[in-house]
């Protein structure tokens, strides 16, 4: 899945026939299809937590 990531990332205008279903992820669930399109929708965030030791 991480590799269909990147290769969305690298092919934008592939996003947006995803998202108009015009076109489909071969081998892919449609829930992993989901969670997918899902990503590019969202700006993700990392937190940084502190641990001390």
């Amino acid at each position: 899945m991480i590799n269909m990531i990147q290769y969305l990332e690298q092919n934008p205008a592939l996003v947006t026939l995803l998202k108009e279903k015009k076109a489909s992820l071969i081998g892919m669930t449609e829930l992993e299809q989901r969670a997918i399109l899902e990503s590019f929708d969202k700006n993700v965030s990392i937190e940084y937590e502190y641990f001390w030791y």
